[in-house]
């Protein structure tokens, strides 16, 4: 892999280096676990942090056929030109608020979910403007106590409108859709009751006369574990990235996932102080002795959770450090023992492990939270930077090898 440098030749300060073969080699891991189910590669937040232009399509390459996202303004950027995702792909989203971009959606041809009759009244007269139907799907809540239409009455409510609007030629229903609460904890008993709930609520609608193209509920973790759950439809997300939904459903080379993002620094700094130095805000730190401390030139303002203050592990030539005090705004500080690395030497925080470094999960646990959110909170000061190693059995794709975005 070649080194990458930012535009000008300066080195990088910081990059996390997104693995397209790894992405696409997890979508197929994950295809292969739903064998008679469509794929929804969901690249909401940024494609969880790792670029979701760039993700889409190595995930469209790979065999995913829809797209998925939280926000419509997220799906209208996929449509948009440039993107070189395919028009033929589909692309749903589905956290909407009162006076959205609806029209825009319509007209872009996106999914859209409804998940009470305010959202269903706001899209047919967008489809109205738009001289053409909205393909929607209904999201039933079925326990999850989120978005989502509740069972009894609201349901047979919303759908014997989206049906009378449908008839209207003003809406096609194209999909039923829920999402489990507990997926990631194998056994739970809500998982179960869920899916009892989402068989009843599907076969209310279809009993009604609604034909959808798409029935789904599983996202990574029941894709992984519940091929009960499989439906039409799977929506991974977090997965195809490489990272496990939860240490309960196992380690991400246990389900035969890689994980695509690894985030590095150069050493701003390397210094000799004496023993009992304060480090950083509050002097949480005190040197046990004459050491050396390194600069890391990342902080809490490029995703650095402060709650690993004291606690985050990073890999700085070959050896693990932990953060010395607190992470600050654009820096923190490890303790290197008197070793000397150089100014400009490699600090890994996270990758997937090859090297002995840490992973997103062992920062998660560093910080009391998840690996999601490890990765998803990276922020846009750091370059994320493609490559592209074509061993993921696709041949002849070289990708976007040491593009910088």
């Amino acid at each position: 892999m070649n080194e990458t440098v930012a535009p000008g030749g300066a080195e990088l300060r910081a990059r996390a280096e997104i693995d397209l073969a790894a992405v696409r080699a997890n979508v197929r891991a994950l295809r292969e676990r739903a064998p008679g189910a469509a794929f929804m590669a969901v690249v909401k937040a940024d494609g969880y942090g790792h670029g979701a232009a760039p993700c889409a399509r190595a995930a469209v390459e790979a065999g995913a056929t829809w797209l998925g996202t939280a926000t419509p303004q997220e799906a209208l950027a996929l449509r948009a030109p440039g993107t070189g995702v395919p028009d033929d792909v589909r692309i749903m989203c589905w956290l909407w608020t009162p006076g959205g971009p609806w029209r825009e959606a319509v007209e872009a041809d996106l999914d859209v979910s409804l998940s009470g009759m305010w959202a269903l009244d706001e899209v047919t007269r967008a489809a109205r403007l738009a001289g053409r139907p909205a393909r929607v799907q209904l999201k039933a809540d079925t326990g999850l106590g989120r978005g989502g239409c509740q069972p009894g009455d609201d349901w047979a409510e919303l759908v014997a409108a989206a049906l009378r609007a449908e008839a209207e030629g003003l809406i096609e229903v194209t999909g039923l859709w829920s999402h489990f609460a507990c997926a990631d904890e194998p056994g739970h008993p809500s998982i179960a009751a869920q899916l009892t709930r989402f068989r009843e609520m599907v076969a209310y609608a279809e009993g009604r006369g609604v034909d959808p193209e798409v029935r789904h509920i599983a996202n990574s973790p029941a894709t992984l574990t519940l091929p009960e759950s499989h439906f039409d439809l799977v929506r991974p997300g977090i997965a195809m990235y490489g990272v496990s939904p939860g240490p309960e459903i196992g380690t991400p080379a246990d389900l035969g996932l890689r994980p695509a993002m690894t985030l590095s620094a150069s050493m701003a700094l390397v210094k000799h102080v004496p023993g009992g130095h304060g480090v950083s805000y509050g002097h949480h730190y005190l040197t046990p002795g004459a050491t050396t401390l390194g600069l890391v030139p990342l902080g809490y303002a490029d995703g650095i959770p402060r709650h690993a203050s004291s606690t985050g592990p990073v890999l700085v030539e070959g050896k693990w450090r932990t953060v010395a005090g607190r992470v600050a705004m654009d820096q923190f500080v490890v303790d290197l023992g008197g070793d000397e690395p150089g100014p400009g030497a490699e600090a890994v925080l996270f990758g997937p492990g090859d090297r002995g470094e840490p992973t997103a999960e062992d920062w998660a646990q560093a910080a009391g939270t998840i690996a999601y959110e490890i990765v998803t909170r990276i922020g846009t000061r750091v370059p994320r930077v493609y490559v592209d190693d074509g061993n993921d059995g696709n041949d002849g794709d070289d990708g976007d090898e040491g593009s910088v975005t």
